[in-house]
């Protein structure tokens, strides 16, 4: 049923995604904790499909936790990144990434264009699909020795293909990606209420 919470299933290499699901990550330090899974509201399948904003509530989104919406027929991701991510995001060596000042303006809204890629430092929003041929990345938060990366700052990892991007959703270097994730247009209506599909900056959706 549609805005049903459900668990990620494993991506075997097919280009599907889950729409309206939460999912929690690995530990780093203390930050990422398991949490209770959090439903949010979604317009209908018709509607989302022909681009209407999406709302959602993130009042009870915690640290480290992940909610997937759907607008436009792909998968959102707004996660809350704790100190530790960030602090992770701000002295990773730029050398490793292919954009680290997100120069690509297809990729993210002018607000966005920062280090973080985000309105707000601990709250990013993300397309969930790797640019590369489509696939939904797996996210990887820990910051700890991966089979793919053996100082793995955290991030995501598209296993179709071995392309890795940051937290802030920044490929890196020398990977069949070629550019960040998008980060879609979205604003906050108030603390905990963002908005996805719109630019209050020149309040239209986006085209």
């Amino acid at each position: 049923m549609a805005g049903a919470p459900v668990h990620e299933p494993v991506n075997h290499g097919r280009r599907r995604f889950l729409t309206a699901t939460t999912a929690v990550v690995g530990a780093v330090g203390a930050g990422f904790v398991a949490v209770p899974f959090i439903k949010s509201w979604n317009p209908s399948a018709r509607a989302r499909l022909a681009g209407a904003p999406v709302t959602a509530d993130i009042s009870a989104l915690v640290e480290g936790q992940r909610l997937v919406l759907e607008w436009r027929g792909q998968p959102i991701w707004i996660v809350r990144r704790p100190p530790a991510v960030l602090e992770a995001l701000l002295t990773l060596d730029e050398d490793l990434l292919a954009d680290p000042d997100s120069s690509n303006p297809e990729q993210q809204p002018k607000y966005a264009s920062n280090e973080l890629r985000s309105i707000k430092p601990e709250v990013s929003v993300l397309v969930g699909l790797c640019t590369h041929l489509g696939c939904s990345p797996e996210m990887k938060a820990e910051i700890r020795p991966e089979p793919f990366d053996s100082e793995w700052k955290g991030g995501y990892f598209c296993p179709c293909h071995k392309s890795k991007f940051d937290m802030a959703g920044r490929v890196y270097a020398g990977v069949p990606a070629p550019t960040n994730l998008v980060v879609p247009p979205h604003y906050y209506v108030d603390e905990n209420t963002i908005v996805i599909g719109v630019d209050r900056v020149n309040g239209q959706g986006a085209a």
